[in-house]
């Protein structure tokens, strides 16, 4: 399974417009029920910083988080919304619970 984890920080001003970005992505997938990867998105307690984790399962004919329209929406301006840009990174899940 490939893990990706990207962090960022957004404008304190652009940080509730980015939730609202993020929630749409997660209305679409709802809508669509894609397959393939788990996407999940946190919002740190400082109000600004946001990480997102997408674990890629391995599976036939998996659907891709970038074809999706509201993550295209997204990430389209993604880099006017922050004060300090998205870093991506490979992890390796080391443990888990439920």
């Amino acid at each position: 399974m490939a893990t990706t984890v990207v962090r960022y920080q957004v404008k304190p001003e652009r940080a509730d417009e980015n939730q609202r970005l993020i929630e749409q992505v997660f209305t679409e997938l709802d809508e669509r029920e894609l397959n393939g990867f788990t996407y999940k998105v946190f919002r740190l307690e400082d109000g600004v910083t946001f990480i997102h984790i997408v674990i890629e399962h391995e599976t036939e004919d998996p659907d891709s988080l970038q074809e999706v329209a509201a993550f295209q929406a997204f990430v389209a301006d993604i880099s006017e919304r922050c004060d300090i840009p998205p870093v991506a990174m490979g992890a390796t899940i080391v443990g888990g619970y439920r």
